[in-house]
């Protein structure tokens, strides 16, 4: 039985935050998560740079991301852990992960697999929607498609698994 299995705690994989030369100039990863334990995570893809997802880690996702080399992320809505592609085969394979200058942020450059997609929602990316700007005032700001299309149906990949956006 593994030290998690039991019950105990891991050895973590992040630096105590010392001094802020150690964090903005060191060697070790210290991330700086929020008072929920997240820290936010910008994803593209690799070879287009195109934003395919912003997203959220807590300190499993972010040790199972490196360890694993497939992006995790912590689903705020559903209070759980997820493995990006699990239930849709759209995995993001990490090509790079960095962190921002006070590793408050992770940017993950990623190869999507099973079909090149990354939105729940059946785009290519979750930025598939554009925000008309200088338009008319004293009304709803406008929205414009970006995509064309969806990259595939989500009613055929998710069946009936509870969709995430909550009102």
């Amino acid at each position: 039985m593994s030290p998690d299995e039991a019950g105990a705690a891991a050895p973590s994989p992040f630096a105590t935050r010392t001094t802020v030369e150690q964090v903005e100039e060191g060697l070790a990863l210290a991330p700086k998560f929020d008072c929920d334990g997240l820290i936010p995570c910008v994803t593209t893809d690799a070879i287009s740079g195109e934003v395919l997802m912003l997203g959220y880690m807590n300190g499993e996702a972010l040790r199972k991301t490196i360890a694993t080399g497939e992006a995790h992320y912590w689903s705020r809505s559903r209070q759980c852990l997820w493995r990006k592609g699990a239930t849709s085969g759209l995995v993001q394979t990490v090509v790079e992960m960095r962190i921002d200058d006070d590793q408050d942020a992770v940017w993950l450059r990623v190869q999507i697999g099973g079909g090149g997609a990354s939105c729940h929602v059946g785009y290519r990316s979750c930025f598939y929607r554009s925000v008309e700007l200088r338009g008319p005032s004293g009304g709803p700001a406008r929205l414009a498609f970006t995509e064309a299309s969806r990259t595939f149906d989500p009613k055929a990949v998710y069946g009936n698994a509870p969709n995430p956006t909550q009102l």
